[in-house]
């Protein structure tokens, strides 16, 4: 079953049982893979699921580090919990040990020797990672590895 299967398929268990932060959550999830899929005009494939789903959750951090500025406990709370409800359906993370592995090896395979090829580097690095790291950290593993 793929990932939009899966969450129509939970989407319809949260309405049954009424936990309205999960069925909220499902729903706001599936109306942005629809979107994605409307403006490619195409069924996308898993790896396209995974980068929604983690476009929104980090939308939900977005959204936590704004309600911190405005002092507001409650939205932090949603969104956190919005997170912990998202993160199920990606893979499990990579340890930064495996990382930096990946990261060496897209770096071997770019020939990369600077900074100034890092973006040669992120071609090849972010493909394979698909969900199990943000860019942010494959970033700074490969900004590390390069300096």
């Amino acid at each position: 079953m793929d990932l939009k299967s899966t969450l129509q398929a939970d989407l319809k268990d949260a309405l049954r049982r009424g936990e309205e932060t999960r069925k909220s959550t499902l729903r706001m999830a599936l109306t942005a893979i629809k979107l994605a899929e409307v403006e490619k005009s195409a069924h996308m494939d898993e790896a396209a699921y995974l980068a929604v789903i983690q476009k929104e959750i980090k939308a939900r951090r977005e959204a936590i580090a704004d309600a911190e500025k405005a002092n507001r406990p409650e939205l932090i709370r949603q969104a956190e919990d919005e997170i912990k409800i998202l993160q199920v359906y990606l893979p499990a993370a990579l340890s930064q040990d495996e990382l930096e592995g990946m990261a060496k090896a897209a770096i071997a395979e770019a020939g990369a020797s600077s900074i100034r090829e890092m973006g040669q580097v992120m071609k090849i690095l972010m493909p394979r990672l698909q969900g199990r790291a943000t860019g942010e950290q494959a970033s700074q593993a490969v900004r590390k590895l390069l300096q």
